[in-house]
């Protein structure tokens, strides 16, 4: 199955505006105790992460926990510690399938690898839904996502009015693998190509979303690259290493205009000190919820639209205590 944006939007619960109150990454990458099933009578969804590195997969937790006790049934949450790790996560996929849940929620890493496993659950009959990355294939029913392409639209967008719509930019992108990472880095760059002739993406290296990893690639494309204006990081991690970078060189804030990807407490500290220009957060919370909704009605046999885009959002200085903003960060 394709998964195209043209459905319409879902209406995501009101857990999209809880806030996220003590919630890290720490070092659980796994909360499924060994030998889980759907056997006891309680409905049981298996959800398989992208991993635990960011505050975004802590987030996208907390709204598929919310979103399971409000409709009463059991979700385990597990994935990688990091977001390279693809032998581990299809290895709790595998686990998730053996389990015989009443449906699985999966986040692919590496569209491909997982399309064997996922075979497997179709025929044991298990259904499977998708968040924030599909896997190739035809199994999956339906993707909760935020539309990367959009998201990196609006990030090109913001760059370009940032930098007086000429100069040389660059990316560090956290994946050429994963649909979240072709998506947003696709998303800006032809946004870019098509609406802004005056400026020129010299450079795009990737960081695998790793917070030193990205760091060096920042200061290497700062050091080819004087004229520089602006450096966009797809994900949270590539964003702090972009910032990183800035620091560590002792540029000026705003010498560089940086903008990011998702939240997290060091992007948000990082636009309140001017460090960086704004970035582009999604909806975990909503993510969860809508994927844990999905993988009930699935079980239980209901239709399902094939793509709920649950939103992305600009914020920076100027906004970041909106209300309705602030319903979608996470620190």
């Amino acid at each position: 199955m394709r998964f195209g944006k043209k459905t319409a939007f879902a209406a995501i619960v009101a857990a999209s505006a809880i806030a996220l109150a003590g919630c890290g990454g720490g070092d659980v990458v796994s909360e499924s105790p060994a030998g889980e099933s759907g056997n006891d009578g309680e409905m049981y969804i298996a959800l398989v992460s992208k991993g635990f590195q960011h505050q975004f997969w802590q987030a996208v937790k907390t709204g598929a926990e919310q979103k399971a006790e409000e409709l009463g049934v059991r979700v385990t949450f597990e994935g990688p510690a990091a977001e390279t790790e693809i032998a581990q996560q299809l290895d709790m996929l595998t686990t998730a399938i053996n389990n015989n849940p009443d449906a699985i929620g999966y986040a692919a890493l590496d569209p491909e690898a997982c399309v064997a496993p996922l075979e497997q659950a179709k025929s044991k009959d298990i259904p499977v839904v998708y968040f924030d990355a599909p896997c190739n294939g035809d199994v999956g029913l339906s993707l909760a996502a935020t539309d990367g392409k959009a998201a990196g639209a609006l990030a090109a967008e913001h760059m370009a009015e940032l930098i007086g719509g000429e100069g040389e930019v660059a990316i560090v992108g956290h994946s050429q693998i994963n649909s979240t990472g072709v998506e947003r880095r696709d998303g800006f760059v032809e946004k870019i190509e098509a609406d802004y002739p005056d400026i020129t993406i010299v450079d795009i290296q990737y960081g695998d979303g790793d917070h030193l990893k990205s760091a060096d690639i920042a200061k290497s494309m700062i050091a080819a690259h004087p004229d520089l204006k602006g450096i966009y990081g797809t994900n949270e991690g590539s964003a702090i290493g972009v910032v990183n970078a800035v620091k560590e060189l002792g540029l000026a804030k705003g010498e560089l205009t940086i903008i990011g990807f998702d939240s997290g407490a060091a992007q948000v500290n990082a636009i309140k000190d001017g460090t960086m220009a704004g970035a582009i957060t999604q909806d975990p919370i909503g993510i969860g919820a809508r994927t844990v909704e999905s993988a009930v009605a699935a079980a239980n046999g209901e239709t399902l639209d094939e793509f709920y885009d649950t939103g992305s959002y600009w914020y920076d200085a100027d906004n970041i205590d909106d209300p309705k903003i602030a319903a979608v960060l996470y620190e």
